[in-house]
């Protein structure tokens, strides 16, 4: 199997100069991405706002003018910064990633190089529908939330109405959706340990009950407090568990189709090479 394996013995100072060239690459590319959204960060952060302005029409308040505010000078800068490096990371996702397994792939075997590609390339993929998931559905469903918490005021009551800050609605939206974008690498990484072998489908099931407990817990930390938010990261994160369970087993099951072919390849050879019994 050494033939399969692209990588030539090289001394340490090569293997560094190769990581600083691809650390180069990589922080380039972040670099020119961060340029860019920064460019566009006010209709970044207008598209971001969409889902406020959809929170706003479930809630019955069309005539309600979009309105948020920033308290000291410098918050709409640094929050336009943060938008830049956020659609920056994104952005440049791929081109890290690539680097990343170029840097690695060399020493690894070919078939081990064709079973890692297929989670590097789902790898973003779920973590783009996590993103979408909070863009489409969580957000306006959190903001219609809190916007059910207003009071119009008259007799005896205050007039409260939500105007959010830019920091604080950027900071909640960058939230869930690393939240949500996490929990969507749950089937990529539960595959990826039951290749290796670090658990199974059957330890996995085992461990149902305490996955749940785990989930809520973890929507807990990683969510606003609210529980339309804590309950909408806790249901998908034990559904992705059970795909996760469901991807393990798939995998032993090819494991175990594998060790049939190669037992029965080796009863076959066997047997060729067993010499002709003699009939005298």
């Amino acid at each position: 199997m050494s033939d399969d394996i692209d990588d030539k013995p090289q001394p340490l100072l090569a293997h560094l100069m190769e990581l600083r060239n691809r650390l180069m690459w990589a922080i380039g590319a972040f670099f020119l991405a961060f340029l860019l959204c920064f460019a566009f960060a006010k209709p970044l952060f207008n598209f971001l706002v969409v889902p406020f302005t959809w929170a706003v029409e479930w809630a019955g308040m069309d005539d309600r003018k979009i309105e948020l505010i920033y308290t000291a000078p410098q918050e709409f800068f640094f929050t336009q910064i943060k938008i830049g490096m956020f659609g920056g990371l994104v952005i440049a996702f791929p081109m890290i990633a690539t680097q990343v397994y170029k840097f690695v792939a060399p020493g690894l075997y070919k078939n081990e190089r064709g079973a890692f590609l297929p989670f590097l390339i789902a790898s973003p993929v779920l973590f783009l529908i996590g993103a979408a998931l909070v863009y489409f559905f969580f957000t306006p469903m959190v903001m219609w939330f809190f916007l059910s918490m207003e009071q119009t005021g008259g007799s005896g009551e205050a007039s409260i109405m939500l105007l959010p800050k830019v920091s604080e609605y950027l900071g909640l939206i960058m939230t869930l959706i690393f939240a949500f974008g996490l929990v969507f690498q749950l089937p990529v990484v539960t595959t990826l340990m039951a290749r290796v072998g670090l658990i199974s489908s059957q330890g996995l099931a085992d461990k149902r009950k305490y996955a749940i407990v785990a989930a809520f817990v973890a929507a807990a930390i990683l969510t606003p407090p609210d529980p339309v938010s804590q309950i909408g990261l806790a249901l998908p994160t034990i559904l992705l568990y059970e795909i996760g369970i469901y991807c393990a087993r798939l995998v032993e099951r090819q494991r175990a189709a594998r060790a049939a072919l190669a037992e029965e390849a080796d009863e076959t050879d066997s047997s060729g090479d067993a010499e002709p019994r003699s009939d005298a």
